[in-house]
């Protein structure tokens, strides 16, 4: 069944995940969220609710690649940062209230990160149960040379002009939204049609894969211990 609202989300972070196969409870793989931004609009286009918010990161996570991107900075957001799990009850409210189609701009990012983010707060993922669209994904057909588009020139391919807050959530959250909209005016992509392949978080490693090098070296050892005290 169609969902009767669009979630369009976009999330600032501490960078790119480093493992993108890791569970979300593997610590060191999954970026934190810096800046959230989401937006809720009917099917018709009709702006219902929106919110936004920085959230304080963990100290020493922000590397100073990814603030010569968003201009986030640690100080910055201990200061004007909030504690990351109420803001997340308000986003995790949202999509079990709304239960909507949830869009974004390179989704496999925002999808996965918040996939973490709700795991450290102990908050349950209503993600993967949700219809999925994204902009970027849907971009393709778009560009003369294959490529995936980017945010900014997705925009300025549909409006001539580029997005007034790039790599800032509330501007891209936007951006995203208005871009959905023009292509869906154009009849550049069915409405309803689903992001390919459909994300899922990753699956949690096996009981060997989380112990194979401990278990290798034992059973080494093993082996050393046999072959002393038989030929030793």
């Amino acid at each position: 069944m169609a969902a009767d609202f669009f979630l369009f989300v976009d999330t600032e972070t501490t960078g790119l995940p480093t493992r993108w196969d890791q569970p979300y409870a593997e610590e060191g793989h999954w970026p934190h969220i810096a800046q959230l931004a989401w937006q809720v609009y009917t099917t018709a286009g009709e702006l219902v609710r929106a919110d936004e918010a920085y959230l304080r990161v963990p100290a020493g996570t922000m590397p100073a690649e990814a603030v010569a991107v968003h201009g986030l900075t640690e100080d910055f957001l201990h200061t004007h940062g909030a504690a990351p799990r109420p803001v997340l009850e308000r986003l995790h409210h949202d999509l079990l209230h709304y239960r909507p189609q949830v869009i974004g701009h390179f989704l496999q990012l925002d999808f996965h990160v918040l996939g973490a983010a709700f795991q450290r707060v102990g908050l349950s993922n209503p993600l993967p149960a949700l219809p999925q669209f994204c902009t970027m994904f849907s971009s393709r057909p778009l560009s003369l040379r294959g490529h995936y588009l980017k945010l900014a020139d997705l925009h300025e391919y549909l409006f001539q002009e580029p997005p007034p807050r790039l790599h800032d959530a509330v501007g891209d959250a936007a951006a995203t939204a208005r871009c959905f909209f023009e292509m869906r005016r154009r009849g550049l992509f069915a409405a309803t049609a689903p992001t390919l392949p459909r994300l899922v978080p990753p699956a949690p490693r096996s009981f060997w894969a989380q112990h194979q090098l401990p278990i290798t070296i034992g059973v080494a050892l093993f082996f050393l211990l046999l072959y002393w005290l038989i030929y030793g």
